[in-house]
């Protein structure tokens, strides 16, 4: 067998920092060489253990810091921490520019969500009225979340609307807009991860609907993401820079 790829997880004591240890873990073709979390020092940890790809979920208001720090080794990143602003989303694009192995960042890594906002965009172009309601766990940090805030700059690339940023709400908010498109979320018991994309035209509506009824389901998506960004280079934003040709 060829040389197995060397991860690193940080944030492995949260929910999907486990999830992401025992996929590794279970993958033939990897070996987990570090566990880091908040108590850690990632660069430290990083050179250390020779990791080839740092795998980080951790929370948004050190995600920003913890990509900063995976470019500045050298190493290839996946990131499923959501959070990251616009301008953050630019400056990283700019520091990762011709950089080889690339950096992914995915606000959602199942396979169905990603398949969710593509129809949405196909369907966009022929009912333009949308809104988005998302439905997480109350622990969830970020509100809209990264997949909702992604399905809209999907839906309004795919209308040719001007993107702009998002409405003046607190970043809290329920209700807010992004490029336009109304943004609903919920935070309840009960719920893991959930969309629905709401399409209406005169005398129909078209919902498109996805359901993470467990963690695991993002596992094959990040072991993608692992594999894939060691032969690419640059910011790779959302995982249908990997799966879809469209």
């Amino acid at each position: 067998m060829a040389d197995k790829i060397l991860v690193l997880v940080n944030g492995a004591r949260g929910k999907m920092g486990k999830e992401s240890v025992r996929a590794v873990r279970e993958a033939e073709d990897m070996e987990l060489v570090a566990e880091t979390d908040v108590e850690d020092v990632l660069a430290d940890a990083i050179r250390d253990s020779g990791a080839q790809v740092v795998v980080d979920f951790t929370t948004p208001h050190c995600a920003f810091q913890n990509a900063l720090t995976i470019v500045e080794t050298g190493v290839g990143g996946v990131i499923g921490t959501t959070g990251f602003t616009p301008d953050q989303i630019d400056e990283l694009e700019i520091k990762c520019a011709g950089k080889h192995p690339g950096l992914l960042i995915a606000p959602n890594f199942a396979i169905g969500a990603v398949l969710m906002m593509h129809c949405a965009r196909i369907i966009a172009r022929h009912m333009p009225d949308v809104e988005i309601i998302e439905l997480h766990h109350p622990a969830k940090l970020d509100a809209p979340s990264g997949t909702a805030i992604k399905t809209a700059e999907l839906i309004a690339q795919s209308q040719a609307r001007t993107i702009v940023p998002r409405g003046t709400s607190e970043p809290a908010a329920r209700g807010d807009r992004f490029h336009g498109i109304p943004v609903h979320s919920v935070r309840l018991p009960g719920l893991l991860a959930h969309q629905s994309i709401i399409f209406g035209a005169e005398g129909q509506t078209l919902t498109v609907r996805h359901d993470s009824i467990n963690r695991s389901c993002f596992m094959p998506g990040v072991l993608l993401g692992i594999r894939e960004v060691l032969h690419r280079k640059g910011l790779i934003y959302g995982l249908e820079s990997l799966l879809l040709t469209e």
